[in-house]
């Protein structure tokens, strides 16, 4: 295929947001969408590259693999051999066991299954996971064992009909993809199925090219038109927005119309502003830096285990494009080479030995638990967490709803009024307070949690199939028991890009029933878990206890505006101050993990700022 400077020059428009956004800056919120104008572009230009081979009659799976493999694996291997070893320096035991069972998916692409079961791509912890970001990578090769072979029979046996075939499933992916932004986010945003459609969008645009339009003005304005689609999607789309569904048509389809007017105008406006030569030297290295900004931004947030500051962000941005250019100039270019170790079976003898060096790496790491021989000082202690009523009243997915029962799940007992605690870990982590502080509470508080189910009825997901369920039966218990307050809690940053509709009209079908209905915001979150941080601030001899909260702090005011006829409590205004919140006091963790209170820290929670359920009579409506 002839080589196209614009398309370098939109791989660097691609790799630019999502490093920007990698590195936390605020001013690109849908950096992240420049992955999937990278799913674009390598459709168009896998599927031309087979389309070539078709033509001349040498189509070989053999060879498009020999290809790949070049392409690929050579700055793949060497940056997770670079991460794998600043792991084993940096990463405490339990994360380097994790890390290494995240080396060994993502040596045999599969680490984008393995992080849908693993990590939320936008989780607080997330930029703690030195190979999260192979997860594109994975979905691209589990794409290529396909591909050329769909190919193949398309042109061979259906006569080159590329859209019968094709378009059915563009648009049954595309379909999945909107139906997983609601049912399943995670599986949707990591999993191939929902994912094919940006990929064969660029394929079909290179089987069934469109032809060029008459009018030189129009064509300007489609190219105009592609950049300002990728502009949406990089400054009007952020994480707390469903994706990929149709959020995901703004960077495909932008992209799409840029290639198409380079393809057939190339001396557009737009196709001009793609081949300027600051953009296409990114472009040609926008693949190892791709593979080298995201362990640097990991290792830097694990020892610091806070925002950067800007210098920061600027020394890792540097050092980023400095191993980028590094990998390309030194790793990339010889094995793209005609050389004699660049032949298919030095090729393939070399990839079968480095991903059989990795995975023995990483089988080791996770058999070893991590080496905590190399952090003697560091002790996992236990945390006291107190009783959740665990398989009964905290339901964490393997018990039946109806083995929740009100008699064992009532945790005060011995006043006029009774109240439904109802949501998820982030409700249930009150319970181990409530004894203590019920004599001001003044209620017999009934439990009734699930895990990873917020406290809204309209909730459904497939990884938690009995959520709906289970919160429809909240309903019935709220009546039969004659319940008339209830408290609504859960990790409001989970649920955010569903929307908090939701919670509005499940606050709506409470009061219908001549309810009150308290809700607890989103309480403190930690970057990780409090006793990692604990360490790293008794090794830099910090003596404050408090640190900065890894969440955005306005989250409350956003779910606030969902609860009107409810009570709103907001715990950031009693357990933190200027973004910062305690994690332990006197001594005693308040947590005992990234956000889950303790039994010290329920108590604490409860006694600032639970409300007290005196007598019936405080049940008049608030709004």
């Amino acid at each position: 295929m002839k080589y196209r400077r614009d398309i370098d020059g939109l791989r660097a428009v691609a790799v630019l947001p999502v490093v920007l956004f990698h590195f936390g800056i605020s001013a690109i919120p849908g950096g992240f969408t420049g992955v999937d104008i990278f799913f674009v572009i390598s459709g168009y230009l896998i599927t031309g590259s087979l389309l070539d081979d078709l033509e001349r009659g040498q189509f070989s799976i053999v060879s498009f693999y020999w290809r790949r493999a070049r392409r690929i694996l050579p700055a793949l291997i060497f940056v997770t051999l670079l991460t794998c070893i600043a792991a084993l320096f940096i990463l405490l035991p339990s994360d380097l066991h994790e890390f290494s069972l995240s080396v060994i998916a993502a040596s045999t692409f599969w680490s984008n299954i393995y992080f849908w079961k693993t990590s939320n791509y936008f989780s607080i912890d997330a930029e703690l996971r030195p190979l999260l970001h192979t997860w594109s990578l994975s979905v691209e090769e589990q794409y290529y064992i396909f591909a050329p072979i769909l190919m193949f029979l398309i042109y061979r046996f259906f006569a080159k009909r590329w859209l019968t075939i094709l378009l059915p499933i563009i648009l049954g992916s595309f379909v999945l993809a909107v139906m997983a932004t609601w049912l399943a986010p995670n599986a949707g945003f990591y999993l191939l199925p929902t994912r094919i459609w940006e990929l064969m969008l660029g394929a079909v645009l290179m089987l069934k090219r469109p032809p060029p339009l008459s009018n030189r003005f129009l064509m300007e304005l489609v190219g105009l038109a592609g950049f300002g689609l990728l502009a949406i999607g990089f400054f009007a789309i952020s994480e707390s927005d469903p994706f990929p569904g149709y959020n995901a048509l703004y960077p495909c389809l932008g992209t799409a119309l840029l290639i198409y007017v380079g393809q057939n105008s190339p001396s557009t406006i737009a196709s001009r502003i793609l081949e300027v030569r600051p953009l296409v030297w990114i472009g040609l290295i926008s693949y190892s830096l791709y593979l080298v900004h995201w362990p640097i931004n990991a290792f830097a947030h694990y020892l610091s285990l806070e925002e950067l500051d800007p210098s920061m962000t600027v020394a890792l941005t540097v050092a980023s494009f400095a191993l980028a250019a590094f990998s390309w100039k030194y790793i990339e270019q010889p094995f793209r080479q005609k050389r004699s170790f660049t032949a298919p079976a030095p090729i393939f003898a070399f990839s079968a030995g480095a991903i059989a060096v990795l995975c023995l790496g990483g089988a080791a790491g996770a058999l070893g638990n991590g080496f905590p021989q190399r952090f003697p000082d560091y002790v996992q202690q236990r945390i006291p967490v107190g009783d959740w009523g665990n398989g009964t009243c905290f339901n964490e997915g393997f018990s039946r709803i109806e083995n929740w029962n009100i008699e064992d799940c009532t945790r005060t007992r011995g006043f006029p009024t009774t109240v439904l605690l109802w949501g998820d870990s982030f409700a249930a982590h009150y319970v181990s307070g409530l004894d203590a502080n019920m004599n001001q509470l003044q209620a017999n508080i009934v439990e009734y949690t699930y895990a990873g189910c917020p406290p809204i009825l309209s909730y459904f997901s497939y990884g938690r199939p009995d959520c709906m369920r289970f919160n429809q039966q909240a309903l019935k218990i709220i009546q039969d028991a004659g319940i008339k307050t209830v408290v609504l809690s859960g990790r409001w940053t989970d649920y955010e890009a569903r929307s908090f509709d939701g919670l509005q009209q499940t606050i709506d079908t409470l009061r219908g029933l001549g309810v009150r209905v308290f809700v607890i915001g989103q309480s403190p979150q930690f970057i990780t878990d409090v006793r990692k941080i604990a360490f790293f601030a008794t090794r830099e001899k910090l003596d404050d206890t408090s640190w900065p909260m890894a969440m955005d702090p306005d989250i409350n005011n956003r779910v606030r505006a969902f609860t009107k006829g409810a009570t709103f409590i907001d715990p950031l205004n009693f357990l933190c101050s200027a973004g910062r919140c305690s994690y332990a006091d006197a001594g005693q963790f308040l947590y005992f993990d990234y956000g889950h209170f303790s039994t010290i820290g329920a108590t604490l929670a409860i006694s600032k700022y639970w409300p007290a359920f005196a007598t019936d009579d405080a049940l008049a409506t608030t709004e």
